[in-house]
């Protein structure tokens, strides 16, 4: 039989519609459904919504192989369940992502966001204020200019010595007042009785009413007059034409919610359940075409919160959204890093369409972005599947793709966020795909001892011992005054009870729990360095360039702009670590450079760091 590898589907291979599930089955089995599913399968133009409807892909790929005997016995164990299991794909008018893409928000996450995306009181009282109220205060502004706004005005003497008798023009201003009071309420600021247009409106009706406004009241009246016109012009003049004009282009821009609408709806047809390959069509601005159907003005463009909200569901590899920004945190990064978990056996597949098949098989029926789902018995049960097993043959050594994602995984927190460590979801990720890797150390999750015996975690005994091993006589034993020959002892003991008394008389808090008291919880992540030992030791984990980089990274994130007192104690822990594994060249680089940057910082925050900085100078200078 032809082998098709084109991109494009053959009209002639398309299943007839109502097909059942034994029909879909004998349809893909002939020449046309095979021309079909290999061109699925250089396309990616399909969906896996749950495992077995990978099968009739992985047979497709198996006769394109050659691998024909291995393709019959396939169909054979899957022919009696032909009936009643679907093993086709659907079709999909979009690619299906790749094995290394990862998404923070998937399509239905962002429109959920989106439709709730309501009008913003301040931007709606704000516009009301610019389309309704400053017109209105035009025309206040404008009658008192006319009728005159000092004591003789005041009698019905203009400028120019005529007459007028304003009280009708006045009325009518009062009445209009009312009525745009009773519609238009969410601009308050005409209620303040000290603001402009209240003394205006509050002469007004003196005037109208047929009394002379107080001494008081027109020294207010020729002051608000004199100020509104300083500010903005009289109403007419050039200036108050081009401010006004700019304030009504200002009030003509759509809203952000009428725009987050507009976006919403370009969604729609997309799968809910996947990120998007190409954000670029979903955030451009108003199409004419659109503009005809909402009403919104052509080329508008849509505004960034309403453009990074749907950028967060962008899929692409890990790499590209931690340098777009769209992977802003390290507890972020631990929310996409089950993405990479469930996929990494797929990554040791060198055909791209097999690796994109097995892929979307991992993760078929994902019901949320985090791993509370899966596990490495999931990931068992997965690779143990029929279709599976029939081309792992191609696929690379499992434990060694395990380990290459872990150390990926890591290697990307330790680069993009030197300051943070490895957040709690990040960690519990981690362990598990550290068991299929077959890793001798677990990775320690808080909470880090047990709420009812006060024992330590066997785990954090083991992250200790590990980080004894690596940090014995550097820098950061020195500064954090530790005798890791203690804690080595301690842990080699398996004395639990021991290490959590440890962690309470180092935080000067002896007989606290290591469950709660967070300054004992502190002392614990200090002597196990939160997990970063074992990740150097165990995973192999090395930053690009080296630990020079992460180092200052860490200082920065310790002295930045929105450091508080606790991010910056985790920031210097992660920066002592980091300048425990620099060589001594690498030190000196980085402490100069601390030194060149806490010169510029300012005086509060040079404050708040000093003792530390005294401390890491003092603990660098040791023999």
């Amino acid at each position: 039989m032809d082998k098709n590898t084109g991109n494009q589907l053959p009209a002639s291979g398309l299943p007839a519609p109502g097909l059942s599930t034994a029909g879909l089955f004998d349809h893909y089995l002939t020449d046309e459904g095979l021309a079909l599913l290999w061109s699925l399968l250089d396309s990616g133009r399909y969906e896996v919504r749950a495992p077995e409807e990978a099968a009739l892909l992985c047979v497709a790929w198996l006769v394109r192989a050659g691998e024909s005997g291995a393709a019959a016995a396939l169909v054979e164990e899957l022919r009696p369940f032909a009936g009643e299991v679907r093993f086709a794909p659907h079709l999909a008018d979009r690619p299906v992502p790749g094995a290394d893409d990862v998404h923070v928000r998937t399509v239905g996450e962002v429109a959920g966001a989106l439709a709730r995306r309501a009008p913003r009181p301040g931007i709606e009282a704000q516009h009301e204020a610019l389309t309704v109220w400053h017109p209105f205060e035009d025309d206040l502004l404008d009658h008192w200019l006319r009728v005159g706004a000092d004591a003789e005005q005041s009698a019905g003497q203009d400028a120019r010595g005529d007459t007028r008798d304003d009280a009708g023009e006045g009325a009518a201003l009062l009445a209009r007042y009312q009525r745009l009071a009773a519609a238009h309420t969410r601009c308050t600021k005409h209620l303040d009785p000290k603001s402009n247009p209240a003394v205006l409106r509050r002469a007004l009706e003196e005037r109208v009413a047929g009394r002379e406004p107080s001494p008081r009241l027109a020294g207010l009246l020729r002051r608000t007059v004199a100020s509104m016109v300083a500010k903005r012009g009289r109403p007419g003049s050039a200036e108050h034409a081009r401010l006004r004009r700019d304030q009504a282009r200002q009030a003509g821009r759509p809203a952000h919610h009428d725009l987050a609408a507009l976006v919403l709806r370009r969604l729609a047809p997309l799968d809910v359940s996947r990120g998007l390959a190409d954000v670029g069509p979903l955030i451009g601005p108003v199409t004419p075409e659109e503009a005809e159907e909402s009403g919104l003005p052509a080329g508008t463009v849509v505004p960034a919160p309403v453009r990074a909200a749907v950028t967060a569901a962008l899929s692409a590899h890990l790499d590209t959204l931690l340098e777009h920004g769209v992977i802003s945190s390290a507890e972020v990064l631990g929310e996409v890093a089950v993405q990479l978990i469930v996929t990494h056996t797929s990554r040791g597949y060198a055909d791209a369409s097999l690796r994109t098949l097995i892929a979307a098989t991992y993760r078929a029926r994902r019901d949320r972005r985090y791993p509370l789902w899966w596990s490495p018995e999931h990931h068992a049960r997965i690779s143990g599947l029929p279709w599976v097993r029939a081309v792992a043959p191609w696929a690379a050594d499992p434990v060694e793709e395990a380990r290459s994602t872990l150390r990926m995984l890591g290697e990307a927190c330790v680069r993009a966020f030197p300051g943070a460590g490895l957040p709690n979801l990040h960690v519990r990720a981690l362990s598990g795909l550290a068991r299929l890797a077959e890793l001798p150390v677990p990775f320690a999750a808080e909470p880090l001892a047990d709420a009812y015996s006060g024992m330590a975690d066997p785990a954090v005994l083991a992250a200790a011992r590990t980080a004894a091993g690596l940090l014995r006589g550097t820098v950061y034993e020195r500064y954090h005054g530790i005798d890791y020959a203690a804690v080595q002892e301690l842990a080699d003991a398996r004395d639990r009870y021991g290490f959590a008394r440890l962690c309470a008389e180092r935080a000067g808090r002896p007989g606290r729990p290591l469950a709660s008291d967070p300054a004992v919880v502190e002392q614990a992540r200090i002597l196990t360095t939160s997990n970063l030992a074992t990740l150097v030791v165990h995973a192999g984990v090395v930053p690009r360039g080296g630990w020079e980089g992460p180092a200052r990274g860490a200082f920065a994130a310790a002295t930045g702009p929105a450091a508080t007192v606790k991010s910056t104690a985790y920031a210097w822990r992660q920066l002592l670590f980091h300048l425990a594994l620099c060589d001594a060249d690498e030190q000196a680089r980085v402490l100069t450079w601390i030194d060149g940057r806490a010169a510029r910082l300012p005086a509060r925050t040079a404050a708040r760091i000093a003792a530390r900085l005294a401390d890491l100078r003092l603990a660098t200078a040791a023999p």
